[in-house]
């Protein structure tokens, strides 16, 4: 658990010593420090390596291992999304626009609840309906089709440098790249920090074309990851928008790595984006996760207080 006591000592002195002078207030960056330590505190007693970064109310930055490049797995999904979206706005094109998808692009051999639904043939579709199915199901056949249609990975790292210049997000295989070399999961990574930034900036961006609202529709009703940041965020007024990423079990037992990355949203409009990279864990899935709650509801229960 959480040593909150620092904390909750914090919080009560600042609400109640305003009265006895400016020299005495505990400022709101005591408190920001005290959840930096307590979340440092936290992950170094996990048999994991985490990777912490919290942007709130775009002034206060947290950062644990948040200059440290960790493999994203399905999280590069969202910046290959932001990556769609300017390709589209900048042709003048529209999500609504379909696309001829061939059998060969549908691989049988990976996670595609696509695949599921309509079978291995030829398919039109929209580019909205996969975006759904990479973003609110992690589809990897539907998120490789999107790669090609703006080029490929040259094209989204090109993409990438021009809009969120510069950035330490490093996009460097497919997802079926990965499947036939898994050892290539290593390559696509980011640092916690430029995660943060980067939904961070969507979240200032995110009203800017009818591209970028319908990404944030899509990652508010997301359907992966329930026990993960969302876990301790089903609160009233609360708004979510995230993106997980799910690694394979290694040959040592650990699990390659469990993220979960994205923006919250307070009913008194206060917000803050966080992403939270979890890799070599010792634990099963479910407490694995859990180590992505405990340090989601921590944060939201700072922002929340102040």
């Amino acid at each position: 658990m959480f040593n909150l006591k620092k904390i909750f000592v914090l919080l009560s002195f600042f609400v109640s010593i305003t009265a006895f002078g400016e020299s005495s207030v505990v400022t709101k960056n005591d408190v920001i420090v005290s959840l930096q330590e307590t979340l440092q505190e936290y992950i170094d007693s996990r048999e994991a390596s985490i990777g912490i970064a919290v942007i709130i109310n775009d002034t206060d930055t947290i950062s644990i291992n948040g200059d440290k490049d960790f493999p994203m797995m399905s999280v590069f999904k969202f910046p290959l999304a932001l990556s769609l979206a300017h390709y589209v706005d900048s042709r003048g094109e529209s999500l609504n626009d379909t696309i001829s998808v061939s059998t060969e692009d549908l691989k049988e051999n990976t996670y595609s609840p696509m695949l599921l639904k309509y079978g291995r043939r030829p398919l039109k579709i929209s580019l909205r309906e996969l975006l759904e199915w990479s973003l609110q199901e992690s589809d990897n056949n539907a998120a490789d089709i999107l790669l090609n249609y703006i080029g490929g990975i040259d094209s989204i790292n090109e993409i990438l440098r021009e809009i969120y210049t510069p950035t330490p997000i490093k996009i460097g295989a497919s997802e079926d790249d990965m499947h036939r070399n898994p050892s290539l999961v290593y390559i696509n990574s980011s640092t916690p920090l430029a995660m943060a930034e980067l939904f961070n900036t969507f979240m200032s961006k995110k009203g800017e074309s009818e591209s970028l609202k319908e990404i944030a529709k899509m990652m508010e009703t997301c359907k992966t990851g329930a026990n993960r940041l969302k876990a301790s965020l089903n609160k009233s007024g609360v708004l979510i928008g995230h993106k997980t990423g799910t690694g394979d079990l290694l040959p040592t037992g650990k699990i390659s790595a469990i993220n979960d990355c994205g923006y919250v949203i307070l009913s008194d409009g206060q917000f803050y984006s966080i992403a939270v990279f979890v890799v070599d864990s010792s634990y099963d899935m479910l407490n694995t996760e859990k180590i992505i709650a405990d340090i989601s509801n921590e944060v939201y229960n700072v922002v929340a207080s102040n």
